[in-house]
């Protein structure tokens, strides 16, 4: 299926592996320039090699400063604005209300909340002069359905949420379309940390549809809402979760 954005110039956080990097492939395949980004300079040159044309810019999302950096740095490679910005981060430390410090919460916030907003200030504006845009943002089913011992998680990417509802409203006479996609269980360093190899098929029986996910599924998801066929669907959090949400909206 042609996805009609061949030519498009893509950023994707956090894309050395894991989801991020499942979406920058597909946006690849999909006919964009992708721009990836990490902290770990030899994983993130690894997957660009594996992504003809790829950029790789080494860069810490974890504040305000790195991600407007990359925003930046970003421009600077492409010689041009950036099209279609998918925000992604790491997750924060697990634990529960008893067992996380009121400490804790500014940098989980930093985090998974005031990123998605620095790179959307650097990126969104440019978009609106251009008449054309698309903000994606990898969040999570917590989102919709608290996943217990993620207190941290839970609390910042909901915030997240709602920021993003709000600037899609303002942004969308201007041709600018702007979405969540919340992942559930994938097969990720991040969900393997959280529960363990053993802990997978246990992990697996819980979600209705009998398994987990495989990331590039994910990616295939989140390319075609930054398509052109995906123009008309704004200010929407969709789950890509095997039926783990089970609330009716």
């Amino acid at each position: 299926m042609d996805l009609g954005i061949a030519g498009r110039n893509a950023l994707i956080a956090a894309s050395s592996a894991g989801l991020g990097y499942a979406t920058a492939a597909a946006l690849s395949e999909a006919g964009c320039t992708t721009v990836l980004s990490g902290r770990n300079q030899e994983r993130l040159e690894h997957a660009a090699k594996s992504i003809p044309g790829s950029i790789p810019i080494v860069s810490d999302v974890s504040n305000a400063e790195g991600a407007s950096i990359l925003v930046t740095q970003a421009e600077e490679a492409l010689g041009a604005g950036i099209d279609i910005l998918v925000t992604n981060a790491g997750g924060p430390p697990p634990g529960n209300f008893s067992t996380t410090d009121v400490s804790a919460y500014m940098s989980a916030l930093e985090l998974n909340l005031i990123s998605v907003v620095a790179m959307c200030k650097e990126a969104v504006p440019g978009m609106q002069k251009r008449e054309w845009g698309r903000v994606l943002a990898i969040t999570s089913i917590s989102v919709r359905q608290p996943i217990p011992n993620i207190m941290l998680s839970n609390t910042a990417r909901s915030g997240a949420t709602g920021f993003l509802k709000t600037l899609a409203l303002e942004v969308a006479p201007d041709g600018v379309t702007v979405n969540s996609i919340q992942p559930g269980f994938h097969a990720t360093d991040r969900v393997r940390n959280l529960y363990g190899d053993v802990d997978l098929d246990e992990l697996a029986r819980s979600v209705p549809s009998g398994k987990i996910g495989e990331a590039r599924d994910f990616g295939q998801v989140a390319a075609f809402l930054c398509s052109e066929q995906a123009g008309y669907i704004t200010g929407a959090a969709i789950p890509v979760a095997g039926g783990t949400y089970r609330g009716l909206q």
